[in-house]
């Protein structure tokens, strides 16, 4: 599955792929092929990425366009 947001909330956070795969503790082919599509991402990275970003799951994953939940706050 595709997350555009993945990559649009890492631009807008100013950071490199090598800075988002270095907190997921991976490597950053394996943080690109996240952001592309290629591989899934597991449950526990979208909860850390989630976390990262300060943003929710459900944002991430498309199921809201509003990046600012009250569990998000």
């Amino acid at each position: 599955m595709y997350f555009r947001r993945l990559e649009d909330l890492r631009i807008d956070a100013d950071k490199t792929q090598q800075e988002v795969a270095d907190y997921l503790n991976c490597k950053r082919e394996v943080y690109r092929r996240y952001e592309k599509g290629i591989y899934e991402l597991p449950v526990w990275a979208l909860i850390k990425l989630a976390e990262y970003y300060h943003t929710s799951t459900d944002y991430i994953l498309g199921l809201t366009d509003d990046p600012y939940t009250e569990r998000s706050k």
